[in-house]
């Protein structure tokens, strides 16, 4: 017999090139199937709640995988071996078990992400923040944030050529915080992401706060549907998918 677990883990992403498999550098999901692989003397094939790029870290993912043991979530000693395997920018905090049919991609209901811009010089942070110390407008940056959750089609913001069978998502919150101490903060939560969405999204906002257009100007970029409309997108350091939610049932 077959048993479905949900593994909890978080990571650094500076070294991998993303959590998902890639036969040309080291990733997130290939060193955790190499991890369970050794330990449970079984392939192991993972299926994550969704893609992160190269350099972007998660504070919270989630992934399934499938074990022909039953005692998993209740072996102490299966978290503690496992992250003496893994590299020490992985850790492993909880393997739960779930029903077969659960999935950590499908069955999330919403994802949140943070971006963090370090306003002043803090060599502590390089790989963590995005440095940019040109003085931004977070008000007007609020603004055109708050016409995020208008839309639901993100084209403008996604990378071109993705797989992605939709641009459709529904985003429920999007706001800058400044915490007056050298670091602004973006939090965006939605139903789904597209892939390089979030950084897109802030690489325009930061366009806004510079001053190069109005707030208002991203209805005529979300409009457009082109890539090309947008900002440039920002760098991958600061990034952090922090939160993934699941209806209750599943835990």
């Amino acid at each position: 017999m077959v048993f479905r677990y949900f593994i909890i883990l978080a990571y650094k992403g500076t070294p991998f090139c993303g959590w998902q498999f890639q036969p040309n550098g080291p990733t997130v999901q290939g060193e955790l199937e190499r991890a369970l692989e050794m330990l449970l003397r079984n392939p192991a094939r993972l299926i994550g709640a969704g893609r992160t790029d190269a350099g972007v870290h998660a504070l919270y993912y989630v992934a399934h995988f499938d074990a022909l043991r039953d005692d998993l979530h209740t072996d102490a000693s299966i978290i503690e071996k496992l992250n003496g395997i893994l590299p020490r920018e992985i850790v492993v905090s909880r393997i739960i078990i779930v029903p077969p049919s659960s999935h950590a991609r499908f069955n999330a209901v919403s994802r949140t992400y943070h971006y963090r811009i370090a306003t002043k010089k803090n060599p502590f942070t390089i790989d963590w923040a995005y440095h940019f110390y040109r003085p931004l407008d977070v008000e007007k940056m609020n603004e055109a944030a708050a016409i995020l959750l208008e839309y639901k089609d993100f084209t403008s913001f996604s990378k071109l050529h993705s797989d992605a069978k939709t641009n459709l998502c529904d985003i429920f919150h999007a706001q800058w915080y400044d915490n007056h101490d050298g670091e602004l903060r973006f939090e965006i939560t939605a139903n789904r992401f597209l892939r390089n969405m979030v950084r897109a999204i802030v690489g325009t906002l930061i366009d806004v706060g510079l001053g190069k257009y109005p707030p208002a100007d991203i209805r005529e970029i979300i409009l457009e549907k082109n890539r090309g409309a947008a900002g440039t997108s920002a760098p991958p350091q600061g990034l952090y998918l922090v939160k993934i939610d699941y209806p209750g049932m599943l835990f």
